[in-house]
């Protein structure tokens, strides 16, 4: 008796054990499947939305670039001596013919006055030769000398003259290389870091210098582009429009300045199939520094009445870039599309899509071709022509080599 009483407490168990488990069971389906069927519905998932809208489309390039100064020059003594004073700070913006060093001048004033005193020797020799002549011309008029002796003079009166050509040389020189003494700026721009001190010997044939000036304002950026971003540039510049370009910091995100587009270069570098192209800047406030790396923003075309999509909209698989377009009756259809150029928020469609179709940007994952959706998106569709948060460009050929 008391054993059929504890068979039957184990039976009791057992059904307990078994309630509780279906129990927890229901549970964990309600709470993966209620909320699923709450939001899908008979309507299926729930997906985000924008209205595909005509707008304009800027089309930028976004380079690499280095500011590359258009003149630099290494200031280098034109005659030797002793370096007496240096009239510059590091660092210092100068002007063309300020003031920038002197060589000891002495050695070249004493050869001046040389030269003077020879020069009078000379032209006292010439005044004495002509003189001669002019007596011995008055003579054989008289037949009173011969020919040969007023040719003679003649020429010696020729010589006296080269003499004193050649003194005049020699005092120009000198008075040079005294003008070398005062050694000025041939350029406006900012003056480097000093490489000679005062009371060195520098000479003519110094590689080293005593300075180098770099040109502030205005500057230039030399850029590269591919060959494949190449022939629209060289289409506008045929038809004469003025393409803009925008200087980033390296970072991409401070505008530095704005400048224009002033040369492309003759070839194309056969190792990266790149070209370099050259913008100007006027660089007014030196945000520019020289041989900085920039990102270079370059404004080739905005093209008008453009079909544009959200970028997040176009996906990329087997039959190509296609978007999910959703039809009238809440279901979605797989449209292969041609893209165009994107500035990273919008893409522009060229094929596949028309102004007014309205595509899925949120929940592409979970879709496939006929599938009914819901649309979630509040309070109302999202529009493509919406203006990004940021600006963002289209292209990027970060090579640091191809920027020299």
């Amino acid at each position: 008796m008391a054993e059929s009483v504890g068979q039957r407490k184990r039976i009791g168990k057992r059904w307990v054990f078994a309630a509780v488990l279906l129990l927890l069971g229901l549970f964990v389906w309600w709470r993966h499947s209620g909320p699923e069927q709450q939001k899908h519905g008979a309507g299926g998932p729930a997906v985000g939305v924008a209205r595909a809208v005509s707008g304009a489309m800027p089309v930028v390039l976004d380079e690499l670039g280095t500011v590359t100064p258009i003149t630099t020059v290494t200031v280098l003594p034109q005659i030797s001596g002793y370096l007496t004073q240096v009239a510059f700070t590091e660092g210092q913006s100068v002007t063309a013919g300020q003031f920038l060093a002197q060589i000891d001048p002495r050695p070249y004033q004493i050869q001046l006055e040389q030269y003077e005193a020879a020069l009078a020797k000379d032209n006292a020799s010439l005044a004495q030769a002509r003189s001669d002549l002019a007596r011995y011309e008055k003579l054989a008029s008289q037949d009173s000398i011969s020919e040969q002796q007023v040719t003679d003079q003649q020429f010696l009166v020729r010589q006296e003259e080269a003499a004193a050509k050649t003194d005049q040389a020699n005092i120009d020189s000198a008075k040079l290389n005294l003008v070398y003494c005062h050694i000025t700026s041939p350029i406006s721009g900012r003056v480097g870091l000093r490489l000679v001190d005062i009371g060195n010997y520098v000479t003519s044939g110094s590689s080293t210098g005593l300075a180098v000036i770099t040109s502030i304002s205005p500057t230039t950026v030399i850029f590269s582009v591919s060959q494949t971003d190449l022939a629209p540039v060289l289409t506008r510049l045929g038809q004469g429009a003025q393409l803009t370009a925008t200087a980033y910091s390296s970072d991409d995100t401070t505008k530095l300045e704005d400048g224009t587009l002033s040369a492309v270069d003759s070839q194309i570098d056969t190792a990266t199939g790149m070209v370099k192209l050259r913008a100007d800047f006027p660089n007014s406030d030196n945000a520019l520094f020289p041989n900085e790396f920039v990102n270079v923003h370059l404004l080739v075309n905005t093209l008008q009445n453009a079909t544009l999509v959200p970028t997040q909209a176009v996906q990329n698989g087997a039959p190509g870039a296609y978007v999910y377009v959703v039809q009238p009756d809440d279901t979605v259809h797989v449209q292969p599309v041609t893209t165009g150029p994107t500035d990273g928020t919008n893409t522009v469609i060229t094929k596949g899509v028309s102004p007014g179709d309205v595509v899925v940007t949120d929940g592409v994952d979970r879709l496939s071709d006929g599938m009914a959706v819901q649309v979630a998106n509040t309070p109302a569709v999202a529009s493509a022509g919406d203006p990004p948060a940021q600006p963002h460009h289209h292209h990027r050929h970060h090579n640091a080599a191809a920027a020299q």
